[in-house]
């Protein structure tokens, strides 16, 4: 199945004429798992969890530096959800929304998605100065790459506007 989708997010991604790099590697569903293999490529890797409001019942995925520390209560402030509201949504609600299932959670998924999913960006993938920004596409045995302005580009071209979120103020 995530074969499939693959396919049709490189598809995706050509006809809006982004050109990522790809780096194939065995499955990992850790970022620690994921770093040996990648931390040769050059940008911005990411830290992805799909997380759940428990009181409103919305969805959230989120996208953060590989290395950065999420507090979901701090998160849920920013967002104004109130405080202990956010919570990592369950297996079956990421395979509903975005098609993909554990250790899959990626931005790039974001054209599976029916609008449902708000999406929440770490401000340093667009101002940091990275050559790419890596994410899995569709599938935790391989890591893509694009540029930021491509990244940005697909993410609008999926109906979302993301909420650029600075994490260091």
């Amino acid at each position: 199945m995530t074969g499939g989708l693959r396919e049709d997010l490189q598809r995706y991604l050509q006809e809006l004429g982004i050109q990522p790099v790809c780096v194939e590697h065995p499955e990992v569903f850790t970022v620690e798992e994921m770093m040996p293999h990648t931390q040769h490529l050059k940008g911005a890797h990411s830290k992805n969890l799909f997380l759940k409001d428990k009181k409103k019942g919305g969805f959230w995925l989120l996208s953060v530096l590989h290395d950065r520390e999420v507090n979901l209560k701090d998160l849920a402030k920013k967002l104004n959800l109130g405080s202990g509201n956010l919570r990592f949504a369950d297996e079956a609600a990421m395979l509903e929304k975005l098609k993909v299932g554990k250790g899959c959670a990626t931005p790039l998924a974001l054209f599976c998605d029916k609008g449902e999913v708000t999406f929440v960006l770490d401000a340093k993938f667009l101002e940091g100065g990275h050559e790419r920004v890596y994410f899995h596409p569709m599938t935790n045995s391989a890591t893509m790459g694009l540029t930021p302005d491509e990244f940005l580009t697909f993410v609008k071209k999926t109906g979302h506007d993301p909420i650029i979120m600075h994490f260091d103020d």
